[in-house]
């Protein structure tokens, strides 16, 4: 029987796809354009029929465009406007997407000339080849990484460049579970969009309850088999493993469920691709999952007739991004009810306004920006929504400013019905003060207008919050959960040493001006207190590329006051600058990215930098240094208040606080170094003003933030000839050492051991099946074939090679997470401290979301339990209760939360490994649960037998003696004692006469009660 990628997870997942309404299609009697691999005939048969008024003429043009656009160097945009376009010829409808034809087939060759690859599955919507799944079976040595290296060079070719123009949508699977505690993205099923250079590999995770009778479609036999038949591969029909595979729950086919179900495919489609004009290029986005269930959640929201609400995500998760896809959906959503949306984005700063217009207009989105209050007062008085001649979707970026002051605002009397005004207004927690007049302007600009705010750290203080302004949460995305999508990044703070604050004293005292009470801003402004923080910071900067192997990382100094970030410019500029190589630094400007690259490849010298002040330089030359930092051309800027808050630089990785900065403002700024960024894995804050007393207050807040909307988690709670005796003594070990795990499914078996991240407990498991191969050549030498029939040696066969696999898996993970370690954390070296500044330690700065999580986690998993009485769970469960028995959670201070993080993931560790292993011996009882505890009650203490294959065989024979019984009389429970001496019966039968189980009268009866009891409280409804 084949046991392979295609038999596992290919086939499968094709069957499942099906289930979801897709015909399959064998290509022995298709056709298809080999330069496009657009299905010609169902291509036109669509087309005309979605367009009845087309000659077969105007469709041979159609289809002639729709070759010519995919030949352009522009990644598809061309044809994707064409794809969605629903006013002129229509590729596709969208609005009846079931009337479109929906196919899948496999192994669908990609050619062009000598050069080819082949996806396992390609989906065709009316013929055109719009998504492909490429698939891997589980435990395979390079996880998913090797198919996104591939993937990568194959895009990179240009004589592929149709095929990746016409793909929209991309799967890669190796079929197992993703590993959270990983940065490395080798497990997992992930989606994309295709890129010119490389592909953003996505995490789904579903957050909708789906109803799978009504979601799925039978596949019958005949169907089955012509799928089987055509790909050669009937005999894995009747295979457990096969029947394993085809269930809706495998991550493969719960990310087909996710994507492509119509409705979300339609969805995405549609809505959730955007055309991105960047400084390398266009590049092509697709939605994350949680800016797709936060549009469904506004959705909902505007159905209950609500007018507003706040988006609750994470920094960096793309708040900007989620704006433009809901321009896209909500305009689509109000015209379909006849009503024309206007949109607004407020923000409260001048930087920010220039910021967002740019994001929206490099997606495509007429912007205007508002520069005066009679220029807001005509526009939002204005009842013409579309202010260009293209019919391109506008949005209004605002200044909350312009809402000061008694503006000229709208009337009821001039209100026209059919614009409805959606403002997003974005970080819902500066300057809404409900006290101020901004607030209450806003809302009498429009009392009818649809207000969604946008947050990652929403105002969380007593007298005010963002909630009490602007409405409930609409949808959540907490930090945590950021980080373990790879959206973004975990922070460490590095502590400055206390000899280099008494160097720092020392400086001060030097000053003439502090024996005067002076400002202390004029203090820390000084060059003698300037120049030995600039030399540590350019040091440590420099350190850090060497140490990270990577010259493209920036830095930025959040300074005390704009004197001080003037003089550290003015001392880098004099002391530094001068070190630059002969190339000209406007020179590097003017010239391309890659030459500048090539310049500084092998220079870790910090030699260019920028201050960003709101009174120096011009607005324009601003822009044109920020510019300039986001694309590699600066190393440094200096800062005081401007770019802490809405400033996105993926290579920004270092961060040099040197003021405090309160509440919300702290955490905005912190996490402008968690954006990804290559193969980092940290944002890095290095603290020179000890920020660590305001973090924690900020933390505790959110952390109170999260109690009141999660709840309290805790209410929920090797000798060649062997002897017949050796070889059977061996035949014992490895049947007890396989026995927790179901060795009959090799699917299973997979899936169970790649929940294993115990290296030496995978030794163990290997060694033994390892052995079984040996042992079965040994059986074969010694004539001893009867000794065959005791194992299943041809399916211990496929168990090693799973198992060796998944060992393998384990090697790579841990040597690639020593490797990452070690570049990006552990080999930072601080030596030969020249300026008496020295990092003294280093802490990841853990967002009060990772106890919440923890907790809930923990509480989720003892909650699941199904063996309460298990000494083990009692012992967790115990600890759990003691560690919060008489602990407020709001009260918590860092080193509680701290402490309680570590404690927590112990117990969560133990809880899982504990769940773990009950499930497995679950399965061995096929699923009954009474079994699995009377297994493990009879194991405990004083056991009846050192086998646990022994006592399996007994507990089988039970079951089965007990089930046949019930099943010719299930009213015979009613009777309990005739249930006692029917089941006494069974006892003796089976342990003692079967499986020569030892008993006496009292252990006799211990079990019979313990069976008895099991089968009452099921029958009663009554808990374990």
């Amino acid at each position: 029987m084949a046991f392979n990628e295609d038999s596992r997870v290919k086939i499968p997942t094709i069957l499942h796809l099906m289930r979801l309404g897709y015909s399959y299609l064998s290509l022995s009697n298709q056709k298809w354009d080999e330069s496009t691999n657009i299905f010609t005939d169902i291509f036109n048969k669509n087309v005309k029929r979605l367009n009845p008024e087309l000659s077969s003429g105007d469709i041979d043009r159609t289809y002639s465009e729709v070759a010519l656009c995919l030949e352009n160097e522009d990644l598809g945009k061309v044809f994707y406007e064409k794809l969605v376009d629903q006013s002129n010829v229509r590729l596709v409808d969208f609005e009846n997407f079931n009337n479109n034809s929906f196919h899948v087939v496999t192994e669908l060759t990609y050619k062009k000339d000598d050069e080819e690859f082949r996806p396992d599955i390609t989906l065709l919507i009316n013929g055109l080849p719009l998504v492909f799944i490429e698939v891997k079976k589980p435990n395979n040595q390079d996880g998913v990484i090797a198919e996104h290296k591939r993937i990568q060079t194959r895009f990179q070719n240009k004589k592929f460049r149709q095929f990746v123009n016409i793909t929209q949508l991309m799967v890669f699977s190796n079929n197992m579970e993703y590993d959270d505690s990983s940065p490395l993205a080798l497990e997992g099923a992930f989606y994309a969009t295709p890129s010119y250079y490389k592909p953003i590999f996505n995490y789904f995770r579903e957050e909708d309850k789906f109803d799978f009778d009504n979601l799925f479609k039978n596949i019958d036999e005949e169907n089955e088999n012509f799928v089987l038949k055509d790909t050669n591969l009937l005999s894995i029909k009747n295979s457990p493993e096969f029947l394993t595979n085809k269930h809706y729950n495998t991550p493969t086919n719960r990310i087909c469920t996710s994507i492509f179900q119509r409705d979300r495919l339609a969805f995405v489609l549609q809505f959730g691709i955007a055309y991105v004009k960047e400084s390398s290029g266009l590049q092509k986005h697709i939605m994350r999952y949680p800016q797709l269930f936060a549009t469904k959640a506004i959705e909902q929201k505007l159905e209950e007739g609500g007018k507003k609400g706040i988006i609750w995500h994470t920094q960096g998760s793309g708040k900007t991004a989620l704006t433009f896809y809901n321009v896209k959906y909500l305009t689509h959503y109000f015209q379909k009810k006849s009503i024309i949306p206007k949109f607004y984005f407020i923000v409260d700063r001048l930087d920010l306004l220039v910021q967002a217009g740019k994001e929206f207009k490099s997606r495509g989105l007429i912007v205007h920006n508002i520069n005066s209050r009679e220029e807001f007062s005509r526009d939002i008085k204005s009842t013409s929504v579309i202010h260009n001649n293209l019919g391109k979707a506008e949005i209004t970026v605002v200044n909350i400013q312009k809402f000061q002051d008694d503006p000229d605002v709208i009337r009821n009397t001039d209100y026209n019905l059919n614009i409805q005004r959606v403002y997003f207004l974005d970080e819902v927690h500066r300057s809404y003060n409900p006290k101020g007049s901004f607030l209450a302007n806003l809302n009498e600009s429009d009392s009818n207008a649809i207000k969604i705010g946008l947050t990652g750290t929403p105002l969380l203080g007593t007298d005010y919050n963002s909630k009490a302004l602007f409405g409930s949460y609409i949808h959540k995305y907490y930090y945590n959960s950021s980080i373990a999508d790879g959206y973004t990044l975990r922070l460490i703070r590095e502590e400055i040493e206390t000899n280099y604050k008494l160097t720092l004293k020392q400086a001060l005292e030097e000053i003439e001006i502090l024996k005067g009470n002076t400002d202390k801003k004029v203090v820390y402004a000084h060059p003698t207190f300037v120049e030995p923080m600039l030399d540590y910071i350019v040091q440590d900067f420099e350190k850090a590329r060497i140490a990270s192997n990577d010259n493209s990382i920036g830095g930025m100094v959040v300074c005390d006051s704009s004197e001080q970030a003037k003089m550290l410019f003015e001392i880098f500029e004099s002391k530094y600058a001068t070190e630059k190589t002969d190339l000209n630094f406007y020179q590097m400007v003017a010239e391309p990215r890659a030459s500048y690259g090539s310049q500084k490849k092998n220079k870790s010298k910090v030699s260019t930098a920028a201050i960003i002040l709101h009174d120096v330089g011009t607005k324009k030359e601003r822009e044109a240094k920020v510019e300039e930092f986001k694309d590699g051309k600066i190393d440094f800027l200096f800062v005081y208040n401007m770019l802490l808050t809405g400033f996105d630089a993926p290579r920004l990785k270092k961060l040099y606080i040197g003021r405090v900065i309160k509440a919300h403002n702290l955490l905005q700024t912190l996490t402008r170094v968690n954006r990804t960024y290559k193969d980092f894995r940290y944002g890095y804050v290095v603290d020179f003003a000890d920020i660590q007393k305001e973090f924690y207050k900020t933390n505790q807040d959110y952390f109170n933030e999260l109690q009141s909307e999660l709840g309290d988690e805790m209410e929920h709670y090797s000798n060649i000839f062997k002897s017949a005796a050796e070889i059977k003594e061996e035949i014992n070990e490895i049947k007890e050492i396989l026995f927790p795990f179901d060795t009959l499914n090799a699917e299973i078996f997979s899936q169970q051991i790649s929940q294993i991240q115990d290296r030496s407990e995978m030794l163990k498991i290997n060694r033994v099946l390892n052995n079984a191969k040996s042992l079965y050549n040994l059986i074969r030498l010694s004539g001893n074939y009867e000794l065959l029939e005791r194992l299943d040696f041809h399916k211990l066969t496929i168990l090693s090679r799973e198992a060796n696999n998944h060992l393998a898996l384990i090697n790579t993970k841990e040597a690639l997470e020593k490797n990452v370690d070690t570049t990006n954390l552990l080999n930072i070296a601080l030596e030969d401290v020249i300026f008496a500044f020295v990092k003294i330690g280093e802490e990841e700065m853990v967002l009060a979301d990772t106890l919440k999580t923890t907790l809930q986690k923990t509480r989720e998993i003892l909650g699941g339990n199904f063996d309460p009485k298990d000494p083990v769970f009692i012992s967790l469960r115990e600890e759990l209760e003691r560690l919060f028995k008489k602990k407020n959670l709001t009260e918590v201070n860092k080193e509680e939360m701290e402490d309680n993080i570590k404690q927590l993931e112990y117990i969560y560790g133990k809880a899982k490994e504990l769940e773990r292993k009950n499930q497995l011996l679950r399965a061995k009882y096929d699923n009954d649960e009474k079994y699995a505890r009377l297994h493990k009650r009879l194991m405990e203490k004083d056991p009846l037998t050192d086998s646990e294959n022994k006592l399996f065989d007994a507990l089988k024979g039970l079951k089965k003696e007990i089930d046949d019984q019930l099943l010719q009389n299930s009213k015979v429970l009613e009777n309990e004692n005739y249930v006692e001496k029917m089941i006494m019966r069974f006892v003796i039968n089976q342990f003692k006469n079967k499986n020569e189980i030892p008993l006496n009268p009292e252990t006799s009866k211990r079990i019979n009660s313990l069976v008895v009891k099991e089968y009452m409280n099921e029958f009663y409804g009554r808990t374990a």
